[in-house]
């Protein structure tokens, strides 16, 4: 009995000094709950452009950014959102949640680590204001315990609004925002007492993740986690599901109030990246932190002068006309060998909340219009192509009729609404011609575009299926700051970047936290190549066609240049660059309001202009480095055949070695005219009656074309015949109907009379027909002797088919 007395008084000495030791493992070095007003202090952190100038310091030395506020100025609903969110039981639990804590440490147990939270605000609250900075950092069951006794301490000394409050006060809600006020400023430039639902329960959905869901970084992320937040307020009965419905369809206007800060959206986007970079309790055990930036302060400084400028000249013309409706830009600037961001204007005014002056369209997708066209013609011109288009590419710019993978016609016209006949690659790509583009991405396909374009940097178009032939025009969302750095591959010889903003970060001793370094290029693009698409986007002759010999694009000294306009005018851009500097613009409204009338050169243009002047002024000039591997052959103008003896019209142009043309010109012919009939000479023409003249034998898809330019083709001579001869007859006539355009629907209206709804049907071909006959559903529609081979048919209901047959001399068709 004796020894059994003892068993048990051993076991129970064993247990309380078990218990003992769990009881000091767990909580020794635990602070009082009192000891939470020592850890309020915000730490400074002070970002600076490249030579250490100060652009923001995020705790202003008057202002600052975090403010305590009384629980009674923080609107109901985003204390209830908070709730909703956070905590849904912090009313009743005791701080401490303990389902959640237990569905944490099960969900931690199958992962082998701790994985999951489970934390109650009043949770946080200990955390972040009660733990160390060591400490807070650390995911152990031992921690989650101090946490969860300090919570329940808290609890029994703190009335549930004030964890509440203190929670809401000083919380971090991203963008160096601690507590609801700072957030509400920093985002919506605005007291917290102000803020809508809608506002109040985005600004609730950040304190999970505040670099994920930053609507400055991130706007599409954050609008997802306040819907998230809406649903679960309904749940909760704090809001009826048509209020969430009308807080979800709420605008979000986006602002700032003036805090001093220099380049703001580059300053925003760089608090983004601290979060992503650093924790809070990093932030805070460092003492603060100093930013070094790449940006080049008075770079900034011009481009947001030029912006805000260009602005005034579009809406106040200052000879007093229409007011163009133009009121946001931005502006990009770029290093194309290291990536470093040297300027960066997301808008002209950040604190504009009428126009969306917060909102950064540097980073916002838009539609670049002509802007991807470099990179569709490098496609085409890839040495990897069993066939690579070149720099003398012929490529008619006519009418074109194109097929799209659905079947449907598509009909492209140039921005001018003229036809130029036929072009070479690189007139048409200087000179931003529509139709060639378009050919030029038929010939390549979509997807393999769009795989060049994500391999350059440009990975906001989404699936190549969801586009058509449009996309030669524009026809995917992109981001300035993507594009910009895009167009760094040419500027670099065919290597992708990728853009920095942070040099450097070091904490209050000068200790390094962090030192930049520049990623390895990789080379996404033959280098030959990328130097031809420089060659030609700086060439002021071959983009003389559209812009003229002396236009903004031209500067006084080498310089690539690209603009790009969309439909309707909503959007317009001028990327351009020399080998060391990659600078893009864009102008339009963050609204997507059309602007009236303003094109890439009269909007982007002036201020791409002006910016390259005054950064690169007293900087001497650079051209291009040419790489070995390119070859220069003489061509023939209008075809980009080897000129031959007869071509007139002849110029050098640069080829990747092994693709210069090999075949002879054949568009230019010489004959021998009779003076008086002006029909070929024949055998009964004199020889002084004899006048050489030189003529085209263009094929039949310009000849319309040629006809309305008033040239002269040797295709007419010989309808016409020789003189003395009735007729004669060319080898290998070709005939082909260019209207009306396959797969295409036309409307009846019944607001017009019937017989004014007509059709013209048209053939083109080649000398050597007698006649032309077209058909129309089995039956001719008109017989003719000579071009034009047209006529007009009345449109009639129903599904109809049509061609055109040649006939010759001796019967054949």
């Amino acid at each position: 009995m004796v020894k059994k007395w003892r068993i048990w008084l051993s076991l129970m000495l064993l247990s309380v000094a078990a218990l003992l030791a769990l009881s000091r493992w767990l909580f020794a070095g635990l602070p009082a709950p009192a000891a939470i007003g020592d850890r309020l202090a915000i730490p400074t952190i002070r970002i600076t452009d490249r030579h250490g100038r100060l652009l923001y310091d995020i705790v202003d030395a008057e202002k600052g950014r975090q403010f305590q506020i009384p629980l009674d100025q923080i609107p109901l609903a985003l204390r209830q959102a908070t709730v909703a969110t956070e905590d849904g039981s912090f009313y009743e639990n005791p701080g401490v949640d303990l389902a959640g804590v237990l569905r944490a440490f099960w969900i931690n147990l199958r992962g082998g680590e701790l994985l999951a939270g489970g934390s109650t605000i009043t949770q946080q609250v200990a955390r972040n204001l009660l733990l160390d900075d060591d400490e807070r950092i650390q995911r152990t069951p031992r921690r989650k315990l101090r946490e969860s006794w300090l919570a329940w301490q808290l609890s029994r000394e703190f009335e549930k609004e004030e964890i509440l409050s203190l929670y809401l006060n000083q919380m971090y809600y991203g963008g160096m925002a601690y507590g609801v006020e700072a957030a509400s400023q920093t985002y919506f430039g605005q007291p917290a007492a102000q803020l809508t639902l809608a506002e109040g329960a985005l600004l609730a959905g950040l304190t999970q993740a505040p670099s994920l869901y930053n609507p400055f970084a991130n706007p599409e992320a954050a609008k997802a986690r306040q819907l998230v937040v809406l649903e679960l307020m309904v749940k909760a009965g704090d809001i009826t599901p048509e209020e969430s419905a009308q807080a979800a369809r709420e605008p979000l206007r986006y602002a700032s109030t003036p805090y001093p800060v220099k380049a703001p959206h580059f300053v925003m986007m760089v608090a983004a990246q601290l979060d992503g970079m650093f924790t809070p309790e990093e932030i805070a055990a460092s003492g603060g932190l100093t930013v070094r930036t790449t940006l080049n302060l008075d770079w900034q400084e011009h481009a947001q002068q030029l912006a805000g400028q260009q602005l005034e000249r579009l809406n106040h013309p200052p000879d007093g006309s229409f007011s163009h409706n133009a009121h946001n830009a931005a502006v990009v600037a770029i290093d194309p060998h290291q990536g470093d961001i040297l300027a960066l204007v997301g808008n002209a005014d950040y604190f504009d909340g009428d126009v969306g002056g917060a909102i950064n369209m540097a980073i916002a997708p838009r539609q670049p219009g002509s802007a991807l066209k470099p990179i569709i013609y490098a496609a085409a011109m890839s040495p990897d192509r069993p066939q690579p288009w070149t720099a003398a590419t012929m490529i008619p710019d006519v009418r074109t009729v194109f097929i799209t993978h659905e079947g449907e016609p598509y009909v492209p016209v140039n921005f001018s609404r003229e036809e130029h006949g036929p072009v070479l690659l690189r007139q048409a790509l200087a000179s931003s011609l529509n139709i060639p583009a378009v050919a030029a991405l038929d010939s390549v396909g979509v997807e393999t575009a769009m795989n060049l374009a994500a391999d350059m940097g440009l990975d906001t178009m989404g699936d190549p299926q969801e586009y058509d032939l449009s996309f030669a025009l524009g026809g995917g969302p992109v981001r300035l700051l993507d594009l910009t750095a895009a167009y760094s591959v040419f500027a670099n010889g065919g290597s992708r970047i990728t853009p920095r903003s942070i040099l450097d970060v070091v904490d209050a001793a000068g200790q390094s936290r962090y030192q930049s370094q520049p990623e390895d290029l990789i080379r996404v693009l033959d280098q030959r190549l990328a130097w031809l698409i420089s060659d030609i986007l700086s060439d002021n002759e071959a983009r003389r066609l559209s812009f003229g010999p002396n236009s903004l694009l031209k500067l006084d000294r080498t310089a690539a240049v690209k603009t790009g306009t969309t439909n309707d005018f909503h959007d317009n851009w001028t990327v351009g660059y020399t080998p060391d500097l990659v600078v893009g613009v864009w102008v339009g409204n963050a609204d997507n309001q059309p602007m009236r009338d303003v094109t890439g050169i009269s909007g982007a243009g002036p201020i791409w202009h002006h910016f390259m002047r005054a950064v690169l002024s007293g900087v001497p000039e650079q051209r291009f480095t040419q790489p070995p591997g390119l070859v220069r052959a003489e061509i023939c103008l209008m075809s980009g055949l080897s000129p031959g003896d007869v071509c007139p019209y002849r110029r050098k142009e640069w080829f990747l070695a092994g693709t210069q043309p090999t075949e002879t010109d054949h568009f230019f012919h010489r004959v021998a005219l009779d003076r008086f009939s002006g029909r070929l000479a024949g055998s009964l023409t004199a020889p002084a009656d004899r006048l050489e003249q030189l003529v085209l034998d263009l094929p039949p898809v310009f000849h319309p074309w040629a006809r309305a330019e008033g040239l002269t083709l040797l295709n007419d001579l010989l309808q016409r015949g020789e003189e003395g001869v009735p007729g004669a007859s060319a080898q290998g006539p070709s005939l082909r109907m260019i209207s009306p355009d396959p797969q295409t629907n036309y409307r009846i209206s019944a607001g017009m009379p019937l017989d004014a709804q007509q059709l013209r049907f048209e053939a083109i071909g080649d000398a050597g027909f007698t006649q032309v006959v077209l058909w129309l559903d089995g039956q001719p529609l008109a017989t003719l002797t000579e071009p034009p081979y047209a006529d007009w048919w009345p449109l009639a209901p129903g599904i109809h088919q049509t061609w055109a047959e040649g006939r010759y001399r001796d019967g054949r068709s």
